[in-house]
């Protein structure tokens, strides 16, 4: 092989790498920041309305075009939303029927609270694997199982 048909494979290779590379970066979520927001099916308030969400919905990140976010929310619908609607702050939301919030991290500590399915949970911050720390918005907080939430 000469160095020509090395240096082109590498470059091909690099660049696939880097395409593949980005898969593998963290997930970006963001919540819904407006009391309702609106949902469209293009970047623009002449797109159709899809549907409404209320503040501290969880919305995963898909792409951005200037002032639009593409988002999926916690049942998959991928959709517009203006990004003047869209907070930084991290939410989960609960896809379980009932999940179970504990004082700590293990499935042996005491219940602080049960959420039912679809409340809205703030993300406090990481924690043991298959755990996140949450605080409800009455100000209870503790430990979820990451399979009984949506947002991560």
């Amino acid at each position: 092989m000469s160095r020509l048909s090395f240096a082109l494979l590498m470059t091909a290779f690099t660049a696939t790498a880097s395409l593949f590379g980005n898969a593998a970066h963290a997930l970006e979520y963001r919540s819904v920041a407006v009391p309702v927001a609106i949902f469209y099916d293009a970047p623009s308030t002449q797109g159709r309305k899809l549907y409404l969400t209320k503040a501290g919905a969880p919305l995963e990140v898909i792409a951005k075009m200037k002032d639009w976010v593409k988002v999926r929310d916690a049942e998959g619908t991928i959709a517009w939303i203006q990004e003047s609607a869209v907070s930084s702050e991290r939410t989960l939301v609960v896809t379980a029927d009932l999940a179970d919030v504990r004082q700590a991290a293990n499935e042996t500590a005491a219940i602080v609270f049960q959420a039912e399915k679809w409340v809205s949970l703030e993300l406090l911050e990481g924690a043991p694997a298959g755990w996140a720390k949450v605080k409800h918005r009455d100000g209870a907080s503790g430990f979820v199982r990451i399979t009984q939430i949506w947002g991560l």
